[in-house]
């Protein structure tokens, strides 16, 4: 059973689109469900992330966590940014079913991603930021698995 608030962000998700020339771009995904994510993020000259948007294919909960991950790291420093946790999108979205968790993840996954490629077209070194899996099924255990 997903909350009201997944529900919301799921039937009207915010920031659904691309920027255009983005200041970061991170795409990621989950072989073993299938939900891809792309996150696109512009950010100012003083490290604050202007606008956030996103584009995702998968099931209601992917979407609802991709529309939440972006309303949390708008406004905020990339340090901000970096320290949105798939945590904090589940608490921001008031839970997610046990088999959904995934989806959170891919959201945080997506957001450093996109610092990600940031931090290499400006030749800079984000402080606790490491280079994203593209797949985030990587390196999961069997108990992991839905």
């Amino acid at each position: 059973m997903y909350s009201e608030k997944v529900m919301d962000h799921f039937q009207h998700p915010r920031n659904v689109g691309e920027i255009e020339n983005a200041s970061g771009v991170g795409t990621v995904g989950n072989a073993k469900c299938g939900d891809i994510m792309r996150m696109y993020l512009d950010i100012d000259d003083n490290g604050i992330i202007q606008d956030c948007k996103f584009k995702t294919f998968g099931c209601g909960a992917a979407v609802a966590t991709s529309s939440m991950a972006t309303e949390l790291v708008k406004g905020k420093t990339i340090q901000e940014a970096l320290e949105v946790t798939n945590k904090a999108v589940m608490e921001a979205l008031d839970g997610l079913p046990p088999v959904k968790v995934h989806c959170s993840l891919l959201a945080e996954e997506a957001i450093h991603a996109a610092l990600w490629d940031y931090a290499e077209k400006h030749h800079i070194k984000i402080e606790g930021l490491s280079k994203p899996k593209s797949d985030i099924s990587e390196g999961e255990t069997e108990e992991e698995e839905y």
